[in-house]
C-alpha cells in the first residue's frame, strides 16, 4: 500500500512540471505527423525543421524573458526586420562584424528605450512596444529605400552552415542561447528577481530587489536577440527585406504560450518554451506536407494554440487539486 502511495505522489510531482506536460504534447504532435504524412520522418525534412526553428526561436528566449516580467513585447519583428536592414547598410563600407555589432546594440538599444517608458513610467507594454512596432517598420522602410538589400557579403552565409560538432551554426547558436537563458533564469539572483516581479513587483520592491533594473533588462534581451535572429535571417538568404520579421511577434508569443507560460506573469521556463517552438515548427512542417492550403493553416495554428492553452490550464487546475 505504501508503494502505492509513493507512486502515485511521484506521478502528481511529475505531472506538476509543466516541462513534462510539454514535451508530452510535442511527442503527440510528432507521433501524430509521423504517421500523417510518410514524409515527415525524412532527415531532410528533421534538418529543416531544425533550421526553421532558429528566428522564432531566438526571439522566443527574449519573449520569455519579457513574460515572465507580466509584459509583452509587440516590436520583435520590427526591430529584426530594422536591425537587418541597419546592417545591410553598415557591411558594405565596415565590414560583417561592424555590421552584426551595429544590428545588436541597435536592437539592444531599442530594448532600453521600451524597457525604460515601461519600467519607469508605468506605461503599457502593449501600447508602448505597439508603438516601437510601427516606428521600426516606418525606419526600415525609409533606411532602406523601400527596397530589399542584396549588397551582403557571401562569407557571412558561414554563420548559418559552417558546422559546430556536425550541427549547423545557426542550430548551435540557438542552443547555446538557450542554455545560457536557462541558466541565467534557474540559478541567478537576476533571473529570481525577473520571476519575482512577474508574480508580485510590490512584493519584489519590498524585499530590496532591483525592480528597475530587472523590469528594463527583459526588453533589452528581447531586442538584442530580435537583433541576432535577424542577422542569422540575412546571412541565410542573403538577403534584407525591410518586410522581414513581419508577424514574427505572434509566433514568439504562441511559443511562449504554449510551452507553458503565463501572460500574467511569473510562471514560465525556457525549456517550455523550447518545446513550444518545436510544437509551432512541427505544426506549421506538417500542414504543408499534407498539403493544407496557406489560408487555411493560419486558423488550424490558432485553434491549436487555443485548444493547447485551455488543456493546459485544465490539466494545471487538476494537478493542483
Amino acid at each position: 500500500m505504501s508503494d502505492a502511495i509513493v507512486q502515485t505522489a511521484l506521478l502528481r510531482r511529475l505531472g506538476a512540471r509543466l516541462e513534462l506536460r510539454m514535451l508530452a504534447l510535442a511527442l503527440i504532435v510528432f507521433v501524430g505527423l509521423s504517421l500523417a504524412s510518410p514524409f515527415f520522418l525524412k532527415s531532410n525534412n528533421l534538418l529543416n525543421l531544425l533550421d526553421q526553428s532558429v528566428v522564432t526561436g531566438i526571439v522566443s528566449v527574449g519573449m520569455t524573458f519579457v513574460i515572465l516580467t507580466g509584459g509583452i513585447d509587440l516590436s520583435v519583428g520590427s526591430v529584426l526586420g530594422f536591425t537587418a536592414v541597419l546592417m545591410g547598410l553598415t557591411m558594405p563600407q565596415y565590414g560583417i562584424p561592424a555590421g552584426i555589432a551595429v544590428a545588436v546594440l541597435s536592437g539592444a538599444g531599442i530594448g532600453l528605450f521600451s524597457g525604460f517608458l515601461v519600467a519607469r513610467f508605468g506605461l503599457a507594454s502593449f501600447v508602448v512596444t505597439l508603438g516601437v512596432m510601427a516606428i521600426g517598420r516606418s525606419l526600415a522602410y525609409i533606411c532602406s529605400g523601400q527596397n530589399s538589400i542584396s549588397d551582403i557579403p557571401p562569407q557571412i552565409n558561414d554563420l548559418v552552415y559552417t558546422p559546430i560538432l556536425g550541427v549547423p551554426s545557426n542550430v548551435a547558436t540557438l542552443l547555446v542561447l538557450y542554455v545560457l537563458a536557462f541558466l541565467y533564469l534557474s540559478f541567478t539572483k537576476g533571473g529570481r528577481t525577473i520571476y519575482a516581479i512577474g508574480s508580485n513587483p510590490e512584493a519584489a520592491r519590498t524585499a530590496g530587489l532591483g525592480v528597475l533594473a530587472y523590469s528594463i533588462l527583459p526588453y533589452v534581451v528581447s531586442g538584442a536577440l530580435s537583433a541576432v535572429a535577424g542577422v542569422l535571417l540575412s546571412a541565410q538568404i542573403l538577403s534584407i527585406d525591410p518586410l522581414a520579421g513581419t508577424a514574427l511577434e505572434l509566433d514568439a508569443i504562441a511559443a511562449v504560450v504554449i510551452g507553458g507560460a503565463s501572460l500574467a506573469g511569473g510562471r514560465g521556463s525556457i525549456i517550455g518554451t523550447l518545446i513550444g517552438v518545436l510544437i509551432m515548427v512541427m505544426i506549421r512542417n506538417g500542414l504543408n506536407l499534407l498539403g493544407v492550403s496557406p489560408f487555411w493553416q493560419g486558423s488550424a495554428i490558432g485553434g491549436i494554440i487555443i485548444a493547447a492553452v485551455l488543456v493546459e490550464r485544465l490539466v494545471s487546475t487538476r494537478v493542483r487539486a
